[in-house]
């Protein structure tokens, strides 16, 4: 099954947005490869405009002179990734990756260059023009890149079919498709075409749908159609987001499952922004940090490091590397909140083998606060052996558990009943 797990890995947009360089691009890799992969993280993704030779930051340039092939294709800016010259694509940037025994990833907007349509050019692989498939009057509100296509149409099945094709013959391992997963019920039956051309390709391939929020009644069709969606518009380091994630991870979390994972956006940590600023730093405070992570693990949210890699604090790096914290991901199902308030949350995730379950407790006021679930909100009659993950301290508990937290801190413990620990 593709994605029987949450994806793990790092996109570029938080820190380089639509301007990343095949350089920046395999530092990250190179990183990802020598400190994170063993602990799972394996996709290294480039967003957006990879495609327009003059981006320089987090602003589009609209009609950018967009590169393509002779068939209405995207194709990479080759002065912004040399080895994609004479035709190649991505295929030597995704080898290099996957020599590292990573995964590689692209940004796609929905739809075709507009240019493309004007053209006239062919779509590869069958007798129909780029123009019968698009829709000119469907555009993004905030990128006019592209043109939406006539979903109704054998053409719009026919070019995104070429597009995986090519994406699979370059190696990509992961596609975060844009300005869709909020676009319901005009979208829809486009997510069923590219989410078919996806599974037709002849490459696995997890699909990721943005940006949020998605619509949770469409909950199931996004289950069917695609491994990741996005529950949120951008996520950035701004604590009133992540406090008003907790409603959202509450209403989604039912829903996350092997193959199919609600997504709660980019983890922004680290160097931030570098377009704007070299010296540019998430605005999260550590405990703010240790929240996002939290949640985003007991919800069982994708893992997408926003942050350049490679100037990672300490404090950065153990946060990406706590194993005890990320093996919640894998290790449990069926997450749920006890409850939350304006001033604190209590969360429960039962271990898949039954060994015990994982606790989390959150401070989300602005003040020190003990957080406590008592025996009875836990079903627990007995006295529970607890490790808390973040401190790796080791403790007994009457069936009770409490901790005193600091302002927008967490606390997560793995706990099984006393006869019962493994």
């Amino acid at each position: 099954m593709i994605a029987n797990t949450p994806p793990m890995g790092w996109n570029s947009w938080d820190c380089y947005g639509a301007a990343v360089t095949e350089r920046q691009v395999l530092q990250n890799a190179e990183y990802m490869a020598k400190h994170l992969k063993p602990l799972g993280w394996e996709y290294v993704v480039v967003d957006i405009q990879w495609s327009s030779p003059d981006a320089d930051g987090h602003e589009y340039h609209p009609f950018s002179e967009l590169r393509m092939d002779e068939y209405g294709r995207l194709i990479p800016a080759e002065n912004r990734f040399p080895s994609a010259a004479d035709g190649r694509g991505f295929q030597p940037l995704a080898e290099k990756i996957h020599g590292m025994g990573l995964k590689f990833g692209i940004h796609i907007m929905r739809g075709m260059p507009r240019m493309a349509a004007h053209r006239h050019l062919p779509i590869e692989g069958s007798a129909f023009t780029c123009d019968q498939a698009a829709n000119p009057h469907s555009v993004c509100a905030w990128n006019p890149d592209m043109y939406g296509l006539r979903c109704e149409t054998q053409q719009a099945q026919a070019y995104y079919d070429s597009i995986f094709r090519l994406y699979a013959g370059w190696g990509v391992d992961f596609v975060k498709c844009d300005d869709i997963a909020r676009e319901y019920p005009q979208c829809e039956r486009e997510i069923e075409l590219i989410s078919s051309a996806c599974r037709n390709c002849g490459r696995e391939i997890v699909l990721s749908l943005s940006p949020g929020p998605a619509p949770l009644e469409r909950a199931e069709h996004l289950k069917a159609w695609a491994n990741m969606w996005r529950i949120t518009d951008d996520f950035w380091d701004d604590w009133k987001l992540l406090k008003g994630m907790f409603e959202r991870a509450e209403k989604w979390c039912v829903h996350a499952g092997p193959g199919h994972w609600p997504d709660a956006d980019m983890l922004p940590v680290g160097a931030l922004r570098q377009c704007a600023d070299p010296e540019d730093w998430t605005r999260f405070t550590e405990a703010e940090q240790r929240t996002m992570m939290t949640l985003w693990c007991m919800m069982r949210s994708p893992l997408m490091i926003g942050g350049e890699m490679t100037k990672n604090d300490d404090f950065t790096l153990r946060l990406l590397t706590n194993g005890d914290v990320l093996g919640i991901e894998k290790d449990s199902w069926s997450a749920h909140p006890l409850r939350t308030d304006e001033k604190e949350s209590a969360w429960l995730a039962p271990r898949k083998d039954g060994s015990g379950f994982y606790l989390a407790l959150f401070n989300l006021s602005d003040e020190p606060r003990t957080v406590s679930v008592s025996a009875g909100e836990l079903d627990q009659a007995g006295s529970l052996s607890v490790k808390e993950l973040w401190t790796g301290k080791e403790a007994v508990e009457s069936g009770a558990v409490s901790a005193l937290l600091p302002p927008h801190d967490a606390a997560v413990y793995r706990a099984a009943p006393l006869q019962a620990e493994r």
